[in-house]
């Protein structure tokens, strides 16, 4: 694997003192810079902008992966899978419900894989993946 270089991902919310409380609070991610129409968050080591849209609109569509239906677009991280674990916990200990549950996808195959689904407060899809050896991201 290459070194990795932090990606930017810019996405609407409707609601800033929310995205602040889930973002910050629920998935533990550290602010950076804001404006009144914008908040920097440190996804993993990433940069994620929250922008306040009004009247925006997460519509979705679906895909079938794995014979479910995961929700696209959707983006999020992969973490070593005790951090996934761990996460699932506190997300589940925080009352967020999942469009997916916390499940091992692939099983016994290369690029098997903790994979969990749940929206922001407004309605961005997020997938966190847990892998046992995170070398294994892009094997086939």
């Amino acid at each position: 694997m290459s070194t990795l270089h932090p990606f930017h991902l810019a996405f609407p919310v409707h609601d800033l003192a929310q995205a602040r409380a889930f973002y910050g609070g629920v998935l533990g991610c550290p602010e950076g810079r804001s404006s009144e129409d914008w908040v920097d968050f440190d996804f993993f080591g990433h940069q994620i902008v929250a922008h306040l849209v009004q009247g925006a609109s997460a519509e979705r569509a679906v895909s079938s992966v794995d014979h479910h239906n995961v929700p696209i677009p959707h983006f999020g991280i992969a973490l070593p899978i005790d951090d996934w674990r761990a996460l699932a916990e506190r997300l589940r200990a925080a009352g967020v419900r999942f469009e997916m549950e916390p499940q091992i996808r692939f099983a016994g195959q290369v690029g098997e894989q903790g994979t969990m689904f749940f929206l922001d407060p407004s309605g961005n899809a997020l997938e966190i993946k847990g892998f046992a050896d995170l070398g294994s991201l892009f094997k086939k």
